[in-house]
């Protein structure tokens, strides 16, 4: 329980900081986010969990492709609010655009086989 509470807290912890830091640096926090915080602590916690280099590896090549669709966010985002269309909308459209993205990056990832490469 200490070490599900002690990922939990590092995990919380650095997510915050970058909301923080973004507050008063745009650049500064747009870099510390950029940064693949998550993908690098969810690396660490699978291999201190299981010692499975292999599966790392795995984790990491899912996440290499995982991560192109997940930039249509950033593209479409800027996008919308620089035409003028408010926050929110512009913020659920953005997703929706990333959510279709994914859904079709799955796809081709389930066609070529990807898919199947489970542990």
């Amino acid at each position: 329980m200490f070490y599900f509470a002690l990922k939990t807290l590092t995990t919380l912890i650095l997510i915050i900081a970058a909301a923080e830091i973004a507050k008063r640096s745009t650049l500064i926090g747009g870099l510390v986010a950029s940064v693949p915080l998550v993908s690098v602590l969810a690396m660490v916690w699978l291999y201190v969990d299981t010692q499975d280099t292999a599966r790392v590896a795995l984790l990491a090549r899912s996440i290499l492709w995982l991560v192109l669709p997940s930039l249509s966010l950033f593209i479409s985002l800027p996008v919308f609010l620089s035409h003028g269309i408010n926050f929110w909308i512009s913020l659920g459209s953005s997703l929706t655009v990333m959510i279709v993205c994914y859904l079709l990056m799955l796809l081709v990832l389930g066609q070529t086989g990807f898919g199947a490469h489970r542990h």
